[in-house]
């Protein structure tokens, strides 16, 4: 879909896709205070082949809080549709990132994958339509 993918999809493209703000914002709009999250939300690019880009919704435990006590399995579902999320508005900025158009293209989460007790990772898949 993309050959230097790497090259654009940097940590600091990132930061700028998806702003360590959200979290504050998501856990706000959940629980009516920032303050209650027990993890930050950042998205990773992790890999790229024919048709195919995938990230990651990396959740990393907060210094004090309990990640392993949340309930992230649910997650793929609430960050789908959550508004402060806004995947589909990231897929449309990962879009123009790669010049593909958005049209052209479908997203989908995958399960949560606990990677450790303080990291769990929710699959962002975006495949290009045939």
């Amino acid at each position: 879909m993309i050959e230097n993918a790497q090259a654009v999809f940097t940590a600091e493209k990132m930061a700028a896709l998806f702003p360590a703000e959200r979290t504050d914002a998501f856990f706000d709009a959940l629980f009516g205070g920032a303050e209650e999250g027990a993890y930050t939300i950042r998205l990773e690019f992790v890999s790229a082949s024919s048709g195919i880009l995938e990230f990651a919704f990396v959740l990393e435990e907060k210094p004090g809080m309990c990640l392993a006590c949340n309930l992230t399995y649910g997650l793929p579902q609430v960050f789908s549709r959550h508004p402060v999320i806004g995947v589909a508005g990231v897929v449309e900025q990962i879009a123009a990132a790669a010049g593909v158009p958005v049209q052209e293209l479908q997203w989908e989460l995958g399960r949560t994958r606990e990677e450790s007790r303080e990291r769990h990772c929710i699959p962002l898949v975006i495949t290009r339509r045939k």
